[in-house]
């Protein structure tokens, strides 16, 4: 979950590493550091805490000269963040210096390896293995000396690495966790992520595993283990800059959730033709769908809540079994899998590990996989026998909102789509449920545009110990996901329960004071929401509820009540959230929380 950037070129390299490191510091905000090369020396200045310590030290880069250098911002995985335990990590000798984003699984092993050949280690973490083995394997070349590396670790890893012997190289790799190569004129990048870049080139490369990449100001090349040199052709990025800025907002979450109507709308018009949906990049035939049995939607986190809502709808409209898998759990219980099975993975990043193992295990088990991914050239894009792009643009802050709606969107048109296909749903249901969907965006701007209510909610309620969000059906799906975004930015504990279950245990949690989330968009589950309200009121809860308009029975048991646009309910979702991702924002404000680089939290999780 780190952040890397390198650089070389005929321009100062510690400004751009550092200004690299603030577009990457969502991946990793506990310690920082940049190895610059320069007068036939590899000088490494690093940091514990945010970057802007990092960036004061350097005066912005002034204080490093040189034109080639590597940085990283750093989310800890082994030993705490503090100075020593910062990258970029060097060898014994000064000669090489490292970056990594991943986990060396087999680190205590070379380590022991490597204190038997001498080498002393200074810090707690399992990089520093990698400096000391470069260092006893180089020879002078460095591409044999990374292979010979590569050859012993295990794990996942995204490596840059630069050697005082070589001022004119910069060498990197990757396996598991992304990397990416700019490509400029006299000049030449490393990222983790486009936006580190982006102001530079973008013009990059797609580095696939155990693709090994050569960096000369004037020159790239990519060779594969076996030092066989690999053409590759080059991906022009075609989003702007300003994407990735905050554009006057306060923070990027909140930028984020005023985005969605427009996220919702590039994810769906373009696949709705003529009253029908047109999905190019999924090549499911009537006698694929028809052969499916079972579907398992495949994710992490808010993805997982975002498959809940797909388990929910595509059921209703296909008529397959569908189960929701936490990919960390998938593909350690055995799950049964074969040819008749499909398997839908949900990545903001297209390079979760957990999600990106699970999707290995399944093809190596003969299901079909389709993903729902937010960026072109991703490890499970690549990897997937079908992709569904979510043009949601590039997601800064750590919590994912606009992400969240964008894989929503997918679900229903993964849903439509193979109801068709297998004629569970007829033509004209399609298209009513199109009509619907097609005034989302319209309806979710409505809701943003009466945001002032949520934050006085939030204002008055900042300060409650636990919360709890409760709903049935399409609603209960929504308010795990509510409960997520509460919890992860406000550090407010709260937890989601299917409202039935309240009897069996949740409801002795309810006192005096107790804050209530009451979700009840579902209108065959109304009245037992009621019910449910009346239980929580009864034991002192405040419930603040979530309906849609026209249901004003609600009002004779909640204390308060958000009403949101009518919507066909398989939809409701799509508008449910948003009053729960601005509560969570406004609660995270109110606190002083910093909203967009949570504690303990990084945005993409690239290791297990």
């Amino acid at each position: 979950m780190c952040g890397i950037v390198g650089y070389i070129g005929d321009r100062q390299a510690a400004p751009i590493l550092l200004e690299g490191l603030k577009k990457l510091e969502y991946r990793g905000y506990d310690s920082a550091g940049v190895a610059v090369y320069n007068d036939n020396q590899v000088n490494v200045v690093k940091a514990k805490g945010r970057l802007k310590i990092l960036d004061d030290k350097l005066d912005g880069g002034k204080n490093l000269p040189g034109t080639m250098g590597i940085g990283h911002t750093r989310w800890a995985t082994h030993g705490a963040p503090s100075d020593v335990n910062s990258h970029p990590h060097t060898s014994s000798s000064g000669n090489i210096a490292v970056v990594h984003n991943g986990i060396i699984e087999n680190y205590l092993k070379l380590r022991e390896y490597l204190i038997g050949k001498g080498y002393e280690f200074v810090s707690d973490t399992d990089t520093e293995v990698v400096a000391h083995l470069a260092d006893y394997y180089y020879n002078g070349d460095l591409i044999d000396t990374i292979i010979k590396v590569i050859n012993r670790v295990e794990g996942s890893y995204a490596l840059g690495i630069v050697c005082k012997d070589k001022p004119d190289e910069l060498v990197a790799v990757r396996k598991d966790s992304p990397l990416i190569v700019g490509l400029g004129e006299n000049e030449n990048f490393i990222a983790s992520d486009i936006p580190a870049i982006l102001e530079h080139t973008r013009n990059i490369y797609l580095l696939e595993d155990k693709e090994i990449v050569l960096l000369k100001k004037d020159e790239v090349k990519i060779f594969n283990i076996d030092k066989e040199e690999i053409k590759k052709e080059v991906f022009t990025v075609n989003w702007d800059v300003s994407a990735a800025e905050k554009g006057g907002y306060e923070h990027f979450m909140i930028k984020e959730i005023c985005e969605q109507p427009k996220v919702i709308k590039d994810t769906v018009s373009p696949r709705l033709k003529d009253g029908t949906i047109v999905l190019d990049d999924i090549k499911l035939t009537k006698e694929d769908v028809d052969s499916i049995k079972k579907i398992y939607i495949v994710a992490c986190g808010t993805a997982s809540y975002a498959g809940m809502v797909g388990k929910y709808v595509i059921e209703k409209l296909v008529r397959i079994p569908v189960e929701v898998d936490v990919a960390s759990e998938f593909r350690y219980r055995n799950p049964i899998i074969d040819q008749d099975t499909l398997v839908i993975l949900i990545s903001q990043s297209g390079e979760t590990a957990d999600t990106l193992a699970a999707l290995r295990e399944a093809k190596k088990q003969g299901a079909r996989i389709l993903s729902v991914v937010n960026v072109v050239g991703s490890s499970i894009a690549r990897e997937s026998d079908n992709v569904l792009y979510t043009w949601a643009g590039p997601e800064i802050a750590v919590a994912s909102t606009k992400a969240y709606s964008a894989q929503l969107a997918a679900m229903y048109l993964i849903a439509l789509y193979m109801g068709l296909k297998k004629g569970t749903v007829s033509e004209q249901e399609v298209e009513n449920i199109i009509e619907h969907l097609k005034t989302i965006p319209d309806k979710v701007a409505n809701i943003l545009n009466h945001k002032e209510k949520i934050q006085y909610y939030a204002s008055q309620y900042f300060n409650a110990k636990d919360v709890f969000f409760l709903g049935r059906g399409l609603d209960y799906a929504v308010a795990l996901e509510g409960s997520l975004k509460l919890k992860e930015i406000s550090y407010v504990h709260s937890e989601a329960y299917a409202a039935g279950e309240l009897k069996h245990g949740t409801i002795a949690l309810i006192e005096q004071g107790t804050l209530v989330i009451a979700l009840a968009t579902q209108e065959h589950l109304f009245d037992k929401m009621l019910s449910n309200i009346k239980e929580v009121k009864a034991r002192g809860a405040v419930v603040i509820a979530v309906a849609q308009e026209g249901n004003t029975e609600i009002e004779k048991e909640a204390d308060f009540v958000l009403y949101l646009p009518q919507v066909d309910q398989l939809l409701a979702p799509s508008l449910t959230v948003i009053p729960l991702q601005l509560f969570a924002y406004y609660v995270a404000v109110a606190k002083g929380c910093d909203v967009d680089k949570p504690r303990n939290l990084a945005k993409s999780v690239t290791v297990e």
